[in-house]
């Protein structure tokens, strides 16, 4: 009989886990004051490619990664609709030093960057578009 608690137990714990990450799944979250401006702040030699004008959205991705190809085609969707917002898209693989850097945990996760360059937004996993559009509602002034 303890076996089959255990095993309700484990079960229903493995449900909530997965409830939780479905709902925090792809949604961008304004980000965090780590105290550090110049640590939240990118430019166009980190990255390998120029910023956008008003906004950039910034993915990393690995080669093995299905929901990075989703997110390339949204946020290329996005890019192309908003004028003065390019799409970098960048290998957390070759990336390492701005993986530690920015606590990529996970791919894909996308940074939302102002003009300036500094993180506005970041979410872990595919964001669905309507949320990318007004993110960078709150990055473009």
């Amino acid at each position: 009989m303890t076996g089959l608690w255990i095993a309700v137990a484990v079960l229903a714990a493995a449900t909530v886990f997965g409830l939780l990450r479905r709902r925090r799944d792809g949604v961008l979250r304004a980000q965090r004051g780590s105290g550090d401006a110049v640590a939240d702040t990118l430019g166009p030699d980190e990255l390998g490619a120029e910023l956008g004008e008003k906004a950039t959205l910034l993915q990393f991705s690995s080669a093995f990664c299905a929901p990075c190809r989703a997110t390339r085609r949204v946020l290329g969707e996005v890019a192309e609709m908003v004028d003065g917002v390019a799409h970098v898209e960048l290998d957390a693989e070759s990336h390492l030093d701005l993986v530690r850097r920015l606590n990529v945990i996970r791919t894909p996760t996308v940074l939302v960057l102002d003009g300036a360059g500094r993180v506005v937004r970041r979410a872990a996993g595919a964001p669905r578009k309507p949320e990318v559009i007004a993110a960078l509602g709150e990055a473009i002034p």
